[in-house]
């Protein structure tokens, strides 16, 4: 009974003063609203780089050439033919724990069909490769060995060429021309997306990669490549095939103890899972920065509570000579507390998604909104209630009734 009589005591202060205690709310409606936007946009890098991570696959080794020198300049990995197709058969053989190895030999080059024509890259590679990156077709078939064994000129499509070279129409049995020689379309990719670094991965085609080395990117050195990718049965042997790779590698191309290697092996999972830390910091950088707002709107309440304790001595005065004990009063101003800082919370979390929509309208970024951010924030300003308006709650609890009905 009392507890009730209390709470709408309080409310009904409140009421009385809508511009004081909208003021009062102010604070942790930005607080609120900015650790609901910033946490969306921490969360939503997360999401997005999680994608990117299962875009590239999973327990993946990169093996890069070495790097070329050329009058003095050194020219960048992969550009040294120092490996073959063979070495990819020989790891996929040799190294236990691998499941697949693709060799990969890029190049760009401008594509025609019709009279319409795209600047694209070409990779030529093996059938395995699809299966190595889980890339399905939405059409069509992938090429085979014997395809690959014959050199011959057909060609799998990713999105973005289709989309920009045929539109609407299908695709599938048409022919293109790359460098002015004829390929036939077998296959079109699903999409993949933007990779870690950015890159349109759907912006490719694939071919086999004794026709790039042989039609498309001649070489002086026949059967190189520019790099290969490894795959590996189980995320826990990752270190141990990153190893044997090396070993093995070096034992193929006859590198001497003590001389440097002439390939880079590099591991893709380490690289993808320090982003995706990165990004989980930044997260909980942009949350904790927010909160200080939250504090500063806390401070607001406890500064205007305090206020408002001392223009309503005369009142408390009243209520105590009628028989409300210490407890109540406490309870009254501890409650208009909570209040402000819930319904000022329960509008910053409105305000927040909206800005959180307008970010990712404009800005281009992706967010994502998480309940657990709704109710953390939610959960805060009722603290922040609780916590600053304890202060003036019992302060105006301790005022002596006599005193109280005295003060002018």
């Amino acid at each position: 009974m009392y507890t009730s009589a209390t709470v709408k005591i309080a409310v009904n202060a409140i009421g009385v003063n809508k511009m004081r205690s909208g003021l009062t709310m102010l604070g942790i409606i930005i607080g609120v609203a900015s650790v609901i936007a910033m946490m969306s946009v921490g969360a939503g890098a997360r999401v997005r780089i999680s994608k990117e991570i299962a875009s590239l696959g999973s327990n993946l080794l990169m093996v890069l050439s070495g790097a070329a020198t050329s009058g003095g300049l050194r020219m960048g990995f992969g550009t040294a033919p120092s490996l073959t197709v063979d070495d990819a058969k020989a790891i996929t053989a040799g190294v236990t724990d691998v499941a697949f190895t693709a060799p990969l030999l890029p190049g760009t080059a401008q594509v025609v069909y019709g009279n319409q024509n795209w600047n694209t890259i070409i990779t030529g590679t093996i059938p395995v490769f699809f299966e190595l990156r889980e890339w399905p077709l939405i059409s069509g078939k992938i090429f085979t060995e014997r395809d690959v064994d014959a050199a011959t000129k057909v060609a799998v499509l990713g999105q973005t060429v289709v989309e920009n070279l045929f539109g609407n129409e299908d695709p599938l049995d048409k022919v293109i021309r790359i460098k002015k020689i004829p390929f036939r379309i077998i296959g079109v990719l699903s999409k993949k997306g933007q990779s870690p670094v950015g890159q349109d991965q759907d912006d490719i085609i694939y071919v086999p990669v004794t026709t790039a080395q042989k039609r498309l990117f001649g070489t002086m050195f026949p059967g190189t490549v520019r790099m290969l990718i490894v795959k590996a049965i189980s995320p826990d042997t990752l270190k141990n095939v990153e190893k044997d790779i090396a070993a093995l590698l070096r034992e193929r191309h006859r590198i001497p103890p003590g001389k440097d290697d002439d390939f880079t092996v590099r591991n893709l999972s380490e690289m993808m899972a320090a982003s995706e830390q990165a990004a989980g910091i930044m997260s909980i950088l942009l949350g904790a920065i927010a909160s200080v707002s939250l504090i500063v709107g806390g401070i607001g309440i406890m500064n205007i509570m305090l206020v408002s304790v001392t223009e309503r001595t005369r009142e408390i005065g009243i209520r105590m000579a009628v028989g409300a004990r210490q407890k109540d009063i406490l309870m009254q101003f501890l409650i208009e507390a909570v209040v402000l800082a819930i319904i000022g919370g329960g509008i910053g979390i409105g305000i927040g998604a909206i800005g959180s929509w307008l970010i990712s309208y404009f800005a281009g970024w992706e967010i994502y909104i998480s309940a657990s951010a709704i109710f953390l924030a939610f959960g805060f300003s009722a603290i922040t209630g609780i916590f600053f308006g304890f202060y003036p709650a019992r302060k105006a609890s301790q005022l002596a009734p006599v005193e109280c009905l005295r003060y002018e």
